[in-house]
């Protein structure tokens, strides 16, 4: 990212991308969260501070198994672990679940997808029996596995005892050097286990950041999400394009919304409301019938019905 902020804490849709990732395990209960941090680990255990999560240090970059065997003091025998990834900020709820309910004694979860362009991604293998048998990194595939489409997104669920089971049988004898922890696939099949591949509803969801580029590629291909599911509920936007969401957003019907407009925290709208252009709204309600003219700021505050602010109000 070239940023003296560690890369998890660059920011998509007003949060750090680390807190989509901790938002969308929200629903999981009595879940225990373990980060795992490198580089700035002081700047995100500050974001987190009045969390109760736990914080566990990787000072020597080994690969993703040494990763998540730092935080393995951490784990007991029992329940379910699930590894996610800080720079894969859009993962929904509903995956995460689904992931979770795949995973038995005799069975774990892993998120595959398939694309056109599989570049940069570990290759999944099957067996004659369709079954996932292992996975490939890129650097040490052959050519007819660099074929493959269906690729790893990285995110795995298993029981916690297997994780601790397995995790020192993993060598790093390939060619970067490194711990994989997708070796964890091969493991399991070698134990009887069946892998159980779960999709997204989206590539967004396990699409990774590692520079400025990609992250304003993800917030573009987030922000028009985020425009379509409004304007599917009622609402009209001048452009989906030029909308910026950045919280909870809530509206009734038959609304208006000009370009270039900005959403901050925690906005309910009702319905027949008309925001003109270049507005900025944070942490308000606006009642029915409200008209936002040009160049407004709305912050902290409850617009009553059929009320006109603006232009050019603060």
């Amino acid at each position: 990212m070239r940023s003296a902020l560690p890369k998890v804490l660059h920011k998509l849709a007003g949060r750090s991308m680390l807190s989509h990732v901790v938002a969308a395990t929200a629903t999981i209960a009595e879940a225990k969260r373990i980060i795992v941090t490198g580089h700035g680990a002081e700047k995100v255990e500050r974001e987190f501070a009045n969390t109760e999560h736990i914080f566990v240090q990787q000072k020597d970059q080994l690969g993703t198994a040494h990763a998540v065997q730092m935080a393995v003091p951490h784990l007991g025998d029992q329940g379910k672990v699930l590894v996610l990834y800080g720079d894969v900020p859009l993962i929904l709820p509903s995956t995460i679940n689904d992931i979770l309910n795949t995973v038995t004694d005799r069975s774990m979860g892993l998120l595959t997808i398939h694309l056109d362009q599989p570049d940069g991604y570990g290759r999944i293998v099957r067996g004659q029996d369709g079954a996932i048998a292992s996975i490939i990194e890129q650097k040490d595939a052959t050519a007819e596995q660099l074929k493959i489409t269906e690729v790893n997104t990285g995110v795995l669920a298993l029981e916690a005892w297997q994780l601790k089971d397995w995790l020192p049988q993993i060598t790093n004898n390939n060619a970067q050097g490194e711990y994989y922890l997708t070796d964890l696939i091969a493991i399991a099949r070698d134990n009887g286990v069946e892998v159980c591949s779960v999709h997204p509803k989206s590539a967004t969801e396990v699409e990774g950041v590692n520079n400025r580029i990609q992250l304003s590629q993800l917030e573009r291909a987030h922000q028009r999400q985020q425009a379509e599911i409004l304007m599917s509920s009622g609402t009209t936007l001048a452009d989906p394009e030029r909308f910026d969401q950045r919280g909870e957003l809530t509206a009734g019907t038959d609304n208006f919304i000009d370009i270039n407009c900005v959403f901050e925290g925690s906005v309910v709208i009702g319905s027949g409301v008309s925001i003109g252009p270049n507005c900025i709204i944070i942490n308000s309600t606006l009642g029915d019938g409200v008209e936002i003219k040009a160049n407004t700021i709305v912050e902290e505050s409850i617009v009553g019905d059929r009320a006109i602010v603006g232009p050019f109000a603060r």
